[in-house]
């Protein structure tokens, strides 16, 4: 099964499956079309299969011409009917990992996914799941449904890996094609050809994991370690606004220096899908073994604190102008997790909104890449275009994403107050109405 897998992908006789269209999936999938594979992508959604389909993008990361060539030429179609697997040789698990009510990671999607691909594995198919999750989620939970569901034997019949998914929304330099991979599965076998695999669509190198469970730790690790550091960098802010202190110059500073430091940045919160929701995968799954992750869940208390913080700040600033939160009139200006991308998951933004609003205050919205959005069930429209009057008709414009494309003069100019919660105004030479995070 090894050699026939490695020759066929050496002549790219390989059909690729893709599950979930998202932010991962598509641009993964039009990877592969492009590197000669190819590759149907599921989703459960219409609207999404249709749009591919017809060659329409709607991922801010995959490139117009790109999706509209690998469709018109055959090579990616998208469709709804699980029965697809059947049809294919990899396939790529990439569905949303959400966390539930109670904050305990919900895989829910990657339970259903499984247990449909079972239905319809075949001998000789690689299955590799890229969606974030708890170590163990590829062996305790998927390796078991794959092999009841299909009757086969994982390491005989079929491999198993995982590959977390590494996707940065609207970064200028690493894309797929070239973010270096990491690749852990069930067996030397299993690893060397879902390596082969990558290797033969992406550009970048292929860390090959001695388990499934050491990607699945490695992917946590690396938002981890961004979710402690902002943590730090939040708790400080709070710290050195006490203290009068500025602290985006204290992290000028530190950064002159040439090593030992990374610089951090706060904010009003932690957005995107992996940074906020990776720790608690964590935290929950060390309980299994009578752990606790005392320092990551004491910078997640930090971070998610962070709205409410940002509300408070602002309710001393309206304060000095006899106003109080209930009946304010507050702008925020950005809803998108982060600059320049209309990526709204998680974003700090829809919770210091929500905050606002239960402290009575009356909210709009300005954001250049987010006309609308849906946050609880309810949907929320911005304004059209962001005008001197309009700056000027609110009590504080609260900026929540730092996008490029905003003209920061004319808000500084015709604002009466600014909470600017990003340093987005930096270069603002006009700074008596800004007050900084």
């Amino acid at each position: 099964m090894k050699q026939t897998l490695l020759t066929k992908i050496a002549k790219r006789e390989l059909t690729v499956g893709v599950i979930g269209l998202g932010y991962v999936g598509l641009p993964l999938a039009v990877e592969k079309a492009k590197a000669g594979f190819k590759t149907i992508g599921f989703d459960v959604q219409k609207q999404k299969v249709d749009m591919v389909n017809a060659g329409e993008n709607y991922i801010g990361d995959v490139v117009d011409s790109d999706l509209k060539n690998i469709v018109n030429s055959g090579m990616l179609s998208a469709t709804s009917d699980f029965s697809f697997i059947k049809d294919v040789d990899f396939i790529a698990i990439c569905v949303p990992t959400p966390l539930d009510r109670h904050q305990q990671p919900d895989v829910s999607y990657v339970q259903s996914s499984s247990t449909q691909i079972a239905k319809y594995l075949k001998k000789g198919s690689m299955v590799v799941l890229e969606s974030t999750t708890y170590p163990g989620t590829t062996e305790e939970l998927v390796k078991p449904i794959l092999e009841e569901g299909s009757g086969l034997v994982c390491g005989v019949d079929f491999y198993l890996g995982f590959s977390p998914e590494r996707v940065d929304p609207g970064n200028l330099i690493y894309k797929t094609k070239n973010t270096p991979k990491v690749v852990g599965a069930i067996g030397a076998d299993a690893l060397e050809v879902i390596a082969a695999m990558y290797r033969a669509v992406l550009d970048s190198d292929v860390f090959e994991a001695s388990s499934p469970a050491v990607a699945e730790m490695e992917k946590i690790l690396e938002n981890t370690y961004r979710n402690v550091n902002i943590g730090l960098i939040n708790e400080l802010a709070i710290l050195c606004n006490k203290m009068n202190i500025n602290i985006w110059e204290v992290i000028d500073a530190a950064k002159s220096k040439p090593y030992g430091f990374q610089a951090f940045y706060p904010g009003p919160g932690l957005g995107g899908h992996c940074i906020p929701l990776d720790p608690y995968y964590l935290s929950w799954k060390a309980r299994e073994y009578g752990f606790h992750t005392s320092m990551i869940e004491a910078s997640m208390m930090i971070n998610d604190r962070m709205p409410e913080y940002t509300v408070e700040r602002a309710a001393k600033i309206l304060n000095r102008f006899k106003k109080a939160l209930n009946g304010a009139n507050v702008l925020i200006l950005g809803v998108a997790y982060k600059q320049d991308i209309d990526d709204y998951r998680e974003s700090p933004a829809l919770a210091v909104i929500e905050n606002f609003i239960k402290s009575g205050t009356n909210i709009d919205f300005y954001d250049p890449y987010v006309k609308k959005y849906k946050h609880n069930g309810e949907s929320f429209t911005g304004l059209e275009s962001l005008t001197p009057e309009a700056v000027s008709s609110y009590d504080l414009v609260c900026v929540t994403t730092a996008h490029s494309n905003v003209d920061y003069d004319m808000v500084a100019d015709n604002a009466i107050a600014v909470f600017d919660t990003k340093n987005a105004m930096k270069n603002v030479k006009n700074r008596s109405k800004i007050e900084l995070l």
